[in-house]
């Protein structure tokens, strides 16, 4: 089957290892950066595609390389790069599958702030920010660093991301002081994650409610167990994907009988 998997997180790798074990399935990654299309090619994609994509482009790629199946594995917020691949497919009459990591399981607590969007993020964590010397803990990716430096000074903010060109490059053009960062790769336990708070001396973290997947659930924990606040930023709603076949497992991928 030729296969189009919108990659870029830790579930599409799984995927692209999966639909590798058949040696007649032909698949094609696409992510935005060259180090998630490294990642891809690694697993096992036969070719990859490191930009970004508009659905002229989709329906062309579609085309040229007679895609069957589009499965949709990018993060929970990605939430642009999914309506255009549901557009995409509906175009082009081919196949769609959303690959839905399972959501952030909670705990009661006062200490974690639910907001909707990073706007009201900022106005919840200003604040909180109530001495020149608080910091707080950036743990929700560094594409959304613009959103939080708009209304929060860069110097009050910790952030942790991927050890590569793009992702520390992204954060210095934030004006993120560079002992602010933090480069470390891969989702971390609950006591790593309590270390890092603790020797940065932060008010609390904001982070997306992106799943276990993405480590959510240590970074919650372990804030929490040091009563520190959590700004967690809930999932976006697509109504696009009503209606649509939905899997959150690489078991729920093999029962779907869509995989051939």
């Amino acid at each position: 089957m030729r296969i189009l998997v919108m990659a870029g997180t830790s579930d599409a790798t799984r995927i692209i290892k999966f639909l590798h074990e058949d040696e007649n399935n032909f698949i094609i990654a696409t992510t935005i950066t060259d180090y998630g299309a490294d990642i891809a090619k690694k697993a096992g994609a036969n070719e990859t595609i490191s930009k970004a994509l508009k659905i002229e482009d989709f329906s062309k790629l579609i085309e040229e390389k007679n895609i069957e199946l589009l499965i949709d594995a990018t993060h929970p917020f990605a939430k642009i790069a999914t309506q255009t691949a549901i557009k995409t497919t509906e175009k082009t009459n081919i196949k769609y599958i959303r690959f839905e990591r399972p959501n952030t399981i909670l705990p009661k607590n006062k200490n974690i702030i639910k907001v909707k969007d990073f706007q009201e993020a900022n106005i919840t964590i200003k604040k909180l920010l109530t001495k020149k010397e608080d910091k707080i803990m950036h743990l929700a990716g560094v594409m959304t660093l613009p959103s939080i430096v708009k209304e929060i000074p860069p110097e009050q903010i910790i952030v942790r991301v991927l050890p590569n060109n793009f992702s520390i490059t992204k954060t210095l053009e934030n004006q993120i002081p560079p002992e602010n960062i933090i480069a470390m790769q891969g989702t971390y336990s609950e006591k790593l994650n309590k270390a890092i708070l603790e020797e940065y001396n932060t008010i609390g973290i904001i982070t997306k409610e992106s799943g276990n997947s993405g480590g959510a659930e240590n970074k919650i924990n372990a804030a929490l167990a040091l009563n520190k606040k959590v700004i967690l930023v809930t999932r976006p709603y697509i109504q696009e994907l009503e209606n649509k076949i939905i899997v959150h497992s690489i078991e729920d991928l093999k029962n779907s009988k869509i995989i051939k």
